[in-house]
């Protein structure tokens, strides 16, 4: 089905985007092996993913030389033919907003494996898939002095995997809630989640390293970090041998292990907490940050922070999602705030080939229900039409 607002087919160096509204259920790719996580304390603490091979010998497809390998010529012959490597098969990535387990969703942790249970057809159905748990894991620490503080017990990572994802990024302003008594249990409980964490850590080396998946023979980086310049990034920092967040407000380690990644990774995917609430818009910050990531080498960089969905489209190569929203919430404070939504991107080596967008709304339970039909048709044209403000490139325009 064409997009609308120009959020149909978009043109980039690497390739073109077609970006497609498929109702939800669509998307019917099998998904790749599972492998717990490495031994290497420079990865990120959490558990096994059904896409992820051990973090610790990521094997890059991507090899400058393949091109460049000298053909043999036989004495008094001719030269042998030269092999030409298989293409990649494409794989799907999925991407949710905000999830936390307050109030009225904190009762249903009392059975993790079908807590978000009505969302797993959707979250399962890539090959893999992030969202952001925006919430300290924890039932101990003072709270720290601000307006809202979130918590949950460990049974949170499991409720989140059981759904079907398979990474979450902690480098947020309320993975610290509970000030450092807090973080400790978050890091513990991390150490044997059964999904990965990543934007959170022992120290900066950890909470900047990427979780790293294999998915039929493409390696996908994962990294993290939280860009709002608020209490949480200023005091609980990941340093050199402190625990705490991947902060990019000054973005300087986030580019470094974006580069790393890039030199190892087929896909670098970067989930930043970023950008002002409840404002639809991206600001310039945010967007002077997308261009740094892009030229870094991140090939796809989502969001979110805002309470409300920003636009997604090209920068140069890199596909990028300003803000998905709320996912897993406990208010409904507008028509804005509680509109939410699954992005499913298929990609082949590094060029996207596809982007879905899965409306739905958040229900009075906390939990999002997809739409279908005329809403979900309006729900997209609604998504579309937020690339407008992006500067981000549509229908085979530059960006801007």
């Amino acid at each position: 089905m064409a997009g609308h607002g120009g959020f149909g087919r978009i043109a980039s160096a690497r390739t073109k985007l077609f970006v497609s509204y498929v109702a939800v259920g669509a998307l019917a790719l099998g998904a790749g092996c599972s492998a717990p996580p490495g031994a290497d304390p420079s990865q990120p603490a959490g558990g096994a993913t059904r896409a992820a091979d051990p973090a610790t010998s990521p094997a890059s497809t991507e090899n400058p030389a393949a091109d460049r390998t000298p053909t043999a010529t036989p004495r008094g012959g001719t030269p042998a033919p030269r092999v030409t490597p298989p293409a990649p098969e494409p794989i799907t990535l999925a991407f949710a907003g905000d999830i936390h387990f307050q109030n009225q969703l904190r009762s249903r942790l009392a059975d993790p494996g079908t807590a978000l249970a009505p969302l797993r057809p959707e979250l399962s159905a890539a090959d893999l898939t992030v969202a952001n748990l925006e919430t300290a894991v924890t039932t101990r620490g003072a709270p720290e002095d601000k307006r809202y503080r979130f918590r949950a017990p460990p049974s949170a990572f499991d409720a989140v995997a059981a759904a079907g994802i398979d990474v979450v990024t902690m480098a947020n302003n309320h993975a610290v809630d509970y000030g450092p008594v807090g973080l400790r249990d978050t890091l513990a409980a991390a150490a044997h989640a059964p999904v990965a964490v990543v934007g959170i850590g022992a120290d900066a080396a950890q909470a900047f390293a990427p979780h790293v998946a294999r998915i039929r023979g493409t390696t996908v980086a994962v990294i993290g970090a939280d860009a709002v310049p608020d209490p949480t990034t200023r005091h609980f920092a990941a340093g050199e041998d402190t625990a705490g967040i991947a902060v990019a407000v000054r973005p300087a380690r986030l580019l470094a292990a974006v580069r790393a990644a890039r030199r190892t990774a087929d896909i670098v995917v970067v989930y930043l907490h970023w950008g002002q609430e409840r404002v639809g818009c991206p600001t310039s910050g945010q967007r002077d940050l997308a261009r740094m990531l892009a030229g870094a080498g991140a090939d796809v960089v989502v969001g979110s922070h805002a309470h409300v969905q920003l636009g997604a489209g090209t920068l140069d190569d890199t596909f990028v999602a300003y803000g998905l929203g709320n996912f897993v919430w406990y208010s409904r404070n507008s028509r804005r705030e509680s509109t939410t939504g699954v992005l499913t991107l298929t990609m082949t080596g590094r060029s996207v080939r596809e982007a879905r967008w899965t409306p739905g709304r958040v229900g009075a339970d906390g939990l999002p229900r997809f739409t279908s039909g005329d809403q979900a048709e309006r729900l997209r044209r609604d998504f579309a039409d937020l690339t407008a403000c992006t500067g981000l490139g549509r229908i085979g325009t530059p960006p801007v």
